[in-house]
């Protein structure tokens, strides 16, 4: 090695340790790793034509030999609000990855080694306010990753955190849900917490209306909830579904402001919508039997309502017509696509995580 070559190294060795920029990584992830799948088709896949074409986004940033998570299971992701080109991705026991260039190349959130991450969510006001949530707990990163701390410990050590989510305009507010049943809410970004209410049945999913944030929904107990005065009230929404067989068999709830804000449910029993706040439902007609769609999450383009996505085991299915028509693409992977998640920015940019499940 040349002086002036060990100079060049040893410069660059200096400047990444003064970044910050941590480049901690998971032993056990990548290829080889400790991931559940036997071939390397995991961790992220990206569309830049709504769905027409995939491409698996599994490279790590590292300095030393290539390394990938195309052995991760991936089972949550999130986009920071104020930055489309930084995503998030949660694995099943390999930790929380990031990526500023829009998947491009992931980095491994230090200490968050070998553990699973089921929600992720960006403070909308401070795009350095990450919350996460593993196992009982909920963790937050004040400084982009770099360090966490426990903002949430539950007792039980069988309650895991389910879900997560901020509200979009008062970013002091957030809401998680457990699986005993519990929707809590911090209104100082986590210091303090309160229960605001206890459904019988654990909290899978928790949306804020996009255009008015004291109205919220709650799919728990497979069940909807409905909340008109920021979570202190609720009354379930299970006679407004009767004649869709109460809504049973909840897989996933979103809600876009479009023209108007539009309720997305998709049940056991097909997929559902909601102009009104979830006072009337209509059906969405799907192109396969209803029972065997197996809905695994939806999504829908935040300007334009008729632009719908969703996700099962083996395919990705698009309709940009209000589901009057739906075009199919079989999954590029071997396994089940299990969370979607679209660029508002550019609505034609679309992630998928993916994850190995028993088909």
């Amino acid at each position: 090695m040349t002086k002036k070559f060990k100079i060049l190294f040893l410069t660059a060795l200096l400047a990444i340790i003064l970044s910050g920029c941590s480049i901690n990584f998971n032993p056990g992830a990548g290829i080889g790793g400790t991931g559940t799948g036997t071939t390397a088709d995991g961790g992220v896949y990206k569309s830049l034509d709504k769905g027409a074409t995939w491409g698996q986004k599994a490279s790590i940033l590292t300095t030393g030999a290539r390394r990938n998570i195309a052995m991760v299971d991936i089972i949550s992701l999130a986009l920071d609000p104020g930055d489309n080109r930084a995503v998030y991705a949660g694995s099943r026991e390999n930790g929380l990855y990031y990526s500023y260039d829009g998947g491009e190349g992931w980095q491994l959130a230090p200490y968050s080694n070998s553990v699973t991450v089921a929600n992720v969510a960006v403070d909308p006001a401070d795009k350095c306010s990450i919350y996460a949530t593993t196992a009982n707990k909920v963790l937050k990163s004040i400084d982009c990753s770099r360090t966490w701390s426990t903002i949430y410990f539950d007792n039980d050590l069988k309650v895991s955190i389910t879900s997560l989510v901020i509200e979009y305009s008062n970013s002091n507010n957030i809401f998680i849900g457990t699986s005993r049943g519990e929707i809590i809410k911090s209104s100082d970004q986590g210091f303090s917490w309160k229960t605001l209410n206890r459904f019988g049945g654990q909290v899978d999913k928790i949306v804020i209306n996009p255009a008015n944030s004291k109205n919220m929904l709650v799919g728990a107990a497979n069940e909807i909830f409905r909340s008109l005065d920021s979570g202190a009230n609720w009354t379930s929404l299970r006679e407004n579904l009767k004649n869709f067989n109460g809504g049973s068999g909840f897989r996933d709830l979103v809600m876009v402001k479009a023209d108007k804000p539009t309720v997305f449910l998709a049940v056991n029993y097909g997929l559902l919508s909601s102009t009104d706040g979830g006072d009337t439902w209509s059906k969405i007609e799907l192109i396969t039997p209803e029972t065997a769609a197996k809905i695994n999450a939806v999504i829908v383009n935040p300007f334009e309502a008729k632009e719908i996505y969703y996700v099962t085991n083996t395919t990705f299915y698009r309709s940009l017509d209000g589901g009057k028509s739906w075009n199919t693409r079989q999954l590029p992977t071997s396994r089940a696509g299990w969370r979607l998640l679209i660029d508002p920015k550019n609505p034609s940019i679309i992630y998928m995580a993916v994850r190995q499940v028993n088909k």
